[in-house]
């Protein structure tokens, strides 16, 4: 096969020429970026900001060159922020010290969300709902919210949690996501697989609320109680952000295991001993059924035939439990070594075949993967497997027409100028429906091929230049089409012909 070379401004882009049926046209592809004790970002507490900004661009630099299509990136560990919040202080994991903002100044979240809609991704903003502090015995920012409202914390552990039970903790933590929404362009919030702890040998220490907040539910049925009170949290999001910007997303990237067949006949056939719904107190299905999320991400950390959880049962086990939303699967990247004490862990097929293994389930949409780190180090050549085999086209987070369904005008005005081609948008002020990206088709004349190339143009460009690429110039039709930033595609503009 021939490559096709696409100039875009100053930057040269190159992909093979894309066959249908090749790779999803459509797929969400993402990667985890972990602050909580720097896993992933910053390296360390108290890099200078320049120091930040270079780590943040070789991680987005990579993950591009991988194939991603998105980034969840980690704003709240724990009541905290990596950002300018009008809520909560900076995190210690970011300069170090809690409360104390990067200097000079920059807003690492407006940073990531440029950096990464530069580069055609999508920043899904992760935060966790009710964790406020990972050590008790670590000081807090002076501006904490537990110093103003102790009544909203109990210590569990070793850490302090904000109590789920209480109406003014929830109210907190939906506003704390209005004003990320408000502010700033993100394009998912997402949360994690922590809303109650999972468990210590002790009882979270919730009694208190009960008392106060029970809503006529006895004490044998407390744990349904923990259910409606992350129910509550989770519709109350919903509709904030719905209500503040409807085309972000909202995402949960839930345990692996919702609950096991042996303890109800709606669960997988798994053994787990822990589960999200008698453990974590999250009835994840049922925020799908009701619409309450968009996307279900869960942690399949599995092998394909655990004994235990197995791969495969719970990827359909899931896809038959969407509901009607998005579901992708979570991979367990930093489980991939030769030094592993489980077999499949060492072989470099695994992770490639959970991959392969989801775009057989209809229903599964994309992967992501835990956490970004692990891809600067020797996964078995899983990295190459991506850029040459399964991400080698580039593909487009799915659209969810449960949020909005009407694509945006066709483009009009397309001509061309020896290789270059350009055109125009048609305006309208439902931002819903502008224009946000373009998708430029490439097909030898006359061909029954209609997608042999395809090429995503970012930050609304309207215009690309081809390199020719054969020694005697044959003759191709290029088409556009406008992508929404819900990744709705307009029809296909008329074609142009071009001399490659």
């Amino acid at each position: 096969m021939q490559k096709i070379a696409v100039l875009f401004s100053v930057f040269i882009f190159i992909y093979l020429p894309c066959v249908q049926g090749q790779t999803p046209k459509f797929e969400f592809r993402a990667v985890w970026v972990a602050t909580v004790n720097n896993i992933d970002w910053p390296s360390k507490p108290g890099l200078s900001t320049d120091q930040q900004k270079k780590e943040a661009i070789d991680i987005l630099n990579m993950h591009q060159a991988l194939g991603m299509n998105a980034i969840i990136f980690q704003v709240r560990p724990a009541a905290d922020a990596f950002y300018a919040s009008l809520l909560e202080p900076w995190s210690r994991y970011l300069t170090g010290t809690p409360g104390k903002a990067p200097e000079p100044f920059y807003d690492p979240l407006q940073f990531w969300i440029e950096e990464c809609h530069k580069r055609g991704m999508e920043l899904h903003a992760w935060l966790n709902p009710f964790r406020a502090a990972q050590n008790i015995n670590q000081p807090l920012a002076g501006n904490h919210i537990a110093f103003k409202n102790p009544e909203m914390f109990v210590k569990y552990g070793n850490l302090l949690y904000f109590d789920p039970g209480l109406p003014q903790s929830r109210e907190f933590i939906t506003q704390v996501v209005k004003d990320i929404v408000l502010r700033y362009d993100v394009d998912a919030i997402h949360f994690d697989d922590y809303f109650y702890p999972y468990p210590l040998p002790e009882d979270f220490p919730d009694s208190i609320s009960f008392t106060k907040y029970n809503r006529n539910f006895s004490i044998e049925n407390k744990a349904e109680w923990r259910r409606e009170n992350v129910d509550i949290v989770i519709k109350m999001l919903n509709d904030t952000i719905k209500a503040t910007k409807p085309w972000v997303k909202f995402g949960i990237s839930p345990f692996g295991v919702w609950r096991n067949k042996s303890d109800d006949t709606r669960g997988s056939d798994t053994r787990a001993g822990t589960t999200n719904y008698d453990h974590l107190y999250a009835d994840v299905i049922k925020w799908q059924k009701n619409g309450w999320i968009d996307y279900c991400l869960p942690q399949i950390y599995w092998q394909i035939g655990h004994p235990q959880a197995d791969f495969e049962i719970l990827a359909n086990w899931w896809k038959d439990n969407a509901f009607g939303r998005s579901v992708y699967i979570g991979h367990a990247v930093y489980k991939s070594e030769t030094a592993s004490t489980v077999i499949e862990w060492r072989q470099p097929g695994e992770l490639p075949e959970q991959v392969k293994m989801l775009r057989n389930i209809d229903g599964i949409n994309g992967s992501a993967f835990y956490s970004s780190n692990h891809f600067f180090r020797n996964l078995m050549g899983f990295q190459d497997s991506l850029k040459q085999n399964l991400y080698k086209t580039p593909a487009l987070v799915p659209p969810m027409p449960w949020i909005d369904n009407i694509p945006p005008l066709p483009v009009s005005k397309i001509k061309k100028s020896r290789t270059k081609i350009k055109w125009k948008a048609e305006k309208t002020v439902n931002e819903m429906n502008k224009p946000y990206r373009y998708i430029v088709y490439l097909n030898e004349k006359n061909s029954e091929n209609p997608h042999l190339g395809y090429f995503i143009m970012q930050n609304n460009n309207t215009e690309c230049k081809f390199e020719r690429f054969n020694k005697k110039r044959k003759e191709y039709e290029v088409r556009v089409s406008a992508l929404d930033r819900l990744n709705n595609e307009s029809e296909l503009s008329k074609p142009v012909k071009i001399k490659l």
